[in-house]
């Protein structure tokens, strides 16, 4: 079972698509936004979530006070669920995420920052090179002091930072998996 963790929102069990997604497990999601909440980074915040699934990460943000949260997913089912899950955090924190059926790089050629914090959270099989795509795509629609948290697993290796644009800040592994994290540069 997957459930919001924290916040306004704390307990509500969000539904996960049977197949084709990965869900961040609780104690990642629970590490992770340790982190963030220790950084003050999540109150009032522009969030992103990218490869959504669920919406897990996004919506948890939600329920920890972020304004405002986009969900992208490009499966229509994983989409639909992630509108169920957003309708019922929505009800439990008085906002709502907006849920965006389409693939990240179509979004982000569109999209308008800037954003305060993005999740990416690909599945394993996409490519380093989609991800510093992705990861380049991304970079513009940062706001200044914005974070960017990149869940892979641990075997893939660390991002190209430098070739998106951005430069790495920490990670940390869990297992299989490793959360990367990078920030545009200090200008």
């Amino acid at each position: 079972m997957t459930r919001i963790i924290a916040g306004a929102a704390g307990g509500v069990r969000l539904e996960v698509p049977a197949a084709g997604t990965r869900p961040t497990s609780d104690r990642v999601r629970e590490s992770l936004f340790g982190a963030l909440e220790s950084t003050g980074l999540l109150d009032g915040t522009t969030v992103l979530d990218l490869y959504a699934g669920s919406g897990a990460l996004g919506l948890e943000a939600l329920s920890r006070g972020a304004a405002a949260v986009d969900l992208v997913e490009k499966s229509a089912r994983a989409a639909a669920i992630a509108r169920g899950n957003a309708e019922r955090v929505a009800k439990a924190a008085g906002r709502a995420a907006r849920v965006h059926q389409a693939a990240v790089l179509a979004f982000l050629t569109t999209a308008r920052g800037p954003y305060d914090l993005a999740f990416l959270d690909p599945p394993y099989d996409v490519p380093n090179d989609a991800v510093t795509d992705d990861l380049r795509a991304l970079a513009p629609l940062l706001a200044p002091d914005a974070i960017v948290v990149l869940e892979r697993a641990t075997r893939s290796g660390a991002p190209d930072w430098q070739a998106a644009g951005l430069v790495p800040l920490r990670d940390r592994g869990y297992g299989d998996t490793t959360l990367w994290w990078g920030e545009p540069p200090q200008r």
